[in-house]
């Protein structure tokens, strides 16, 4: 016969509780063959019976709750201080990342430490009465609600957490202090970009230099129909900003008939039918390399917007949002095709609605 076939007040646990009390032995017999066995003895601790070695149990766990504040200041001003190329050598693992390091000790420490002080405490200074509680139906009935807010107000007591107060506010401190560490990590979300994203690298008299050779070009080197690259002179792929400037900086560059521009200030910014566009796509920023000689059409591989290069590098087709920019050139005293300027607009994706 299952426990389940058994009437409910002939369970064991029913027949100690009405028998002997909560949580007392009882004997098997024939209706309970399975003995409660009950709880054991309760062992008195030492800081149960001595309020000195309760109170070096409270300095302990004050000690590690303020070790775990020191480490997360610690942590903050590793995150300040220590620059992000620094290394060291620590024995055995080599030379690391120093800021790493740092950051993962003091971290490390500072949630140990929390969380060894909050063992602590419940092993020594907290109640470590077993108690027994027989099983009960899901739904709680009023008395047993009011059982559980009275053994929540009564396990806060034996908390000592309102007479204790070291141990509270140094608990305090430390959960508060924490949390910092994950906000200084937010600073890896900037700096601040400022009006950085409104400016690229072209200026007035900046020469454009052809992306694949290199070399400063020339109106004649730019044929008709044609479609070039180009970045500002002195950007090298070497340079330690390389991939920040070009993103903002390349260009498409096109010759046209004179006679096939169709926007007055497309036609004024350029020189000979020679006119220069951002090669950003202002939809999310993807590099524009595809061009439809008959139509004047350039069209962006990732989404498919498509613009106009006759007409202003409007938007005629997909979810780019706005033209892209048009960067004014000229030619210098040597011949060489030039900018006028930088862009009269932020490239690339909208931002803060271009305000």
């Amino acid at each position: 016969m299952s426990s389940q076939e058994i009437p409910e007040e002939n369970l064991p646990a029913e027949q100690a509780a009405r028998e002997h009390g909560h949580g007392a032995v009882s004997v098997a017999d024939e209706r309970a063959p399975f003995a409660d066995p009950g709880l054991p003895p309760h062992e008195h601790r030492i800081q149960d019976i001595d309020e000195r070695a309760a109170k070096r149990s409270e300095r302990t766990v004050a000690l590690m709750f303020t070790v775990s504040m020191l480490a997360t200041i610690g942590f903050i001003a590793s995150y300040v201080t220590i620059p992000h190329d620094k290394s060291i050598f620590v024995f055995p693992i080599g030379h690391i990342n120093a800021l790493n390091f740092a950051l993962g000790l003091t971290l490390g420490v500072a949630l140990f430490a929390i969380g060894a002080g909050a063992v602590h405490w419940a092993r020594t200074l907290m109640s470590d009465v077993e108690v027994a509680d027989e099983r009960h139906p899901i739904a709680a009935s009023p008395e047993v609600r009011a059982k559980v807010h009275a053994d929540f107000k009564q396990g806060a007591k034996e908390s000592a957490i309102g007479r204790r107060k070291l141990i509270r506010n140094t608990m305090l401190g430390a959960l508060t202090l924490v949390p910092l560490s994950g906000v200084m990590l937010l600073r890896d979300l900037g700096p601040l970009p400022g009006t950085s994203l409104r400016h690229t690298l072209w200026a007035k008299g900046k020469r454009l230099v052809n992306m694949n050779t290199n070399l400063p070009l020339r109106p004649e080197d730019v044929s008709v129909g044609s479609l070039t690259f180009a970045m500002p002179d002195g950007l090298k792929e070497t340079d330690e900003d390389f991939s920040n400037e070009i993103a903002k900086a390349a260009l498409m560059i096109i010759r046209l008939e004179p006679a096939d521009i169709k926007d007055k200030r497309e036609l004024d910014w350029g020189h000979e039918g020679i006119v220069a566009f951002s090669k950003i796509c202002t939809h999310v920023g993807c590099p524009i390399s595809l061009y439809e000689q008959q139509t004047h059409h350039a069209l962006c591989p990732c989404h498919q917007s498509t613009f106009d290069l006759s007409d202003g590098a409007r938007v005629i087709f997909g979810p780019a949002g706005h033209a892209l920019p048009q960067l004014r050139i000229g030619v210098d005293s040597e011949g060489y095709l030039q900018a006028l300027g930088d862009f009269e607009e932020p490239v690339g994706p909208a931002f803060w609605e271009r305000g």
